[in-house]
């Protein structure tokens, strides 16, 4: 009786099989060799909507030209935690916190976790979840729209 209900599941030539559940299409992406991760997209009950579908897709595509972006907002935010530390405002918890010098070094320092294209105050936002060894009580969220790099959301939630 269930089975009723359920949406069909639904293949993307290049997202590969997504699966409704908890009111999102959800999958896996690789973003870069080894880095594979959950993808969540708004839609109906029935498909994903072809715009996010869209949207996800050019992330995946223009990845390794938006990856210059990325750091360089992932080296602002890590600035703060490294000028608070030798001040005693920030206290080491677990790791040492890594010696960054440029943007380019934060990659071997975060761990993507999660895409997801969904409507963010009624715009269909792309949102690539990070973790970062500077900042171990939030996941932040690098936000596209149309698919220009808007902001890095200091704290987000994997859908």
């Amino acid at each position: 009786m269930l089975s009723l209900f359920k949406s069909p599941r639904f293949s993307d030539p290049q997202l590969g099989m997504l699966e409704r559940s908890r009111g999102l299409w959800r999958g896996y992406v690789t973003l870069y060799p080894g880095v594979t991760v959950p993808l969540a997209l708004t839609g109906t009950h029935t498909e994903p909507d072809q715009a996010a579908l869209c949207a996800a897709s050019d992330l995946i595509a223009q990845f390794p030209s938006l990856r210059m972006l990325i750091e360089k907002a992932l080296f602002d935010h890590y600035e703060p935690y490294a000028q608070a530390l030798p001040t005693g405002e920030q206290e080491v918890t677990g790791e040492p916190l890594p010696k960054l010098t440029d943007p380019s070094e934060v990659w071997p320092h975060v761990s993507p976790v999660f895409v997801s294209v969904t409507p963010l105050s009624g715009v269909l936002t792309t949102e690539l979840g990070i973790a970062v060894a500077w900042d171990e009580e939030h996941t932040l969220g690098a936000r596209f729209q149309a698919g220009k790099f808007v902001e890095l959301c200091g704290s987000v939630l994997s859908p």
